[in-house]
């Protein structure tokens, strides 16, 4: 067995010590792992993808498109290891899957995708201000955390809008993006 495929197999070992120093070493050899890599995606077992994206993700030239799939994988541990692989590497193209990832059932995988939203910066402000405004309960939480990260003026509107919506928590993080800007005042309607 070569190298590599022995560093692959010990993805899959059930021994999480052995698939980090695994992941260390198929980093160094990522032209000959990447395939390797590519090709575990598409595994029957929910460790063995998520180790796969997770080794992906630590490649410095990772291409976004490896993760978008993972977003929609049906384990939420998966979609998890995909949309931390995302934060780690900001891109513009990734703007419209994490945007839909705000709206995933499990409360991580939608954390994970404001911070990569985040992180990716004002390139997505206007997404994030459009989920702020019209999306679902919960990515409008993590679209108004990730525009406080990002401190965008143009989200100020947004923010302003916000305290009126009855989200303590949009409300919450509308103050902090206020703040952040330096308009740090909540704005109270004459009774």
């Amino acid at each position: 067995m070569s190298d590599i495929s022995q560093l692959i197999a010990n993805l899959s070992a059930g021994d999480d010590g052995l698939a980090e120093e695994s992941i260390r070493q198929l980093v160094e050899e990522k032209n000959q792992a990447i395939p390797h890599l590519l090709e575990l995606r598409n595994s029957q077992d929910i460790d063995v993808r998520w180790w796969a994206y997770c080794a992906l993700g630590q490649i410095g030239e990772a291409d976004v498109n490896w993760f978008f799939a993972g977003l929609h994988d049906p384990s939420p541990e998966v979609r998890e290891s995909a949309a931390m692989a995302l934060s780690h590497i900001p891109d513009s193209l990734s703007i419209p899957e994490l945007i839909s990832a705000l709206d995933d059932d499990d409360k991580m995988v939608a954390v994970l995708a404001g911070h990569g939203l985040a992180a990716i910066g004002n390139e997505a402000v206007p997404e994030l201000i459009k989920a702020m405004e019209f999306g679902s309960p919960a990515a409008r939480i993590d679209a108004a955390r990730a525009l406080a990260t990002i401190q965008d003026p143009r989200s100020i509107p947004a923010f302003m809008a916000a305290l009126d919506n009855g989200s303590e928590l949009v409300g919450f993080w509308a103050e902090q993006g206020l703040e952040k800007l330096g308009v740090g005042m909540v704005y109270f309607k004459p009774g």
